[in-house]
């Protein structure tokens, strides 16, 4: 979604990392998002390791509900959430958080994305990923899990 694209009504979310804006993540995620036609699209938050600390001390207080962390992040966000799911404690990293009444929620996706396929062990990195974002965009934005759209979204 371009920036003149984006409406009162289109819904937001926000991710964090290095290059946040030309990453993957946001390149998947808005991808399925469009795909699906749902008007709702992450917004990139391009940040060096010297502002890490302070964005995420803040990110509890500010308009930010739900943010993706680019991987160059994703263990050291650890420290800052005051919830872990079960996966993001035993892999101690994650890939969102969510903010609910001030506390910030972390997960990792790992275990969910691997259950949507019947012989995990055989897929590639790549695949993993595409799949965790369709279950982000799930839970955010109703958007709708097909793995069998994933190789058309790769390819594109």
């Amino acid at each position: 979604m371009r920036p003149e694209e984006i409406k009162p009504d289109t819904l937001l979310c926000t991710i964090l990392g290095y290059n946040a804006q030309t990453g993957y993540t946001r390149k998947y995620f808005n991808k399925i998002l469009k795909h699906q036609g749902i008007n709702a699209t992450a917004i990139a938050l391009n940040i060096t390791d010297e502002h890490f600390d302070f964005t995420m001390q803040n990110v509890a207080q500010s308009k930010v509900d739900k943010m993706m962390i680019e991987k160059e992040f994703q263990n050291k966000a650890l420290q800052y959430c005051d919830h872990l799911n079960e996966t993001a404690q035993r892999e101690e990293r994650i890939d969102f958080v969510e903010i609910e009444a001030g506390k910030i929620h972390g997960y990792c996706f790992d275990d969910e994305a691997k259950a949507l396929f019947m012989k995990p062990e055989f897929l590639d990195d790549q695949i993993l990923f595409v799949a965790k974002m369709m279950l982000i965009a799930n839970r955010w934005f109703d958007a709708k899990i097909d793995v069998d759209e994933i190789p058309l979204l790769i390819e594109n």
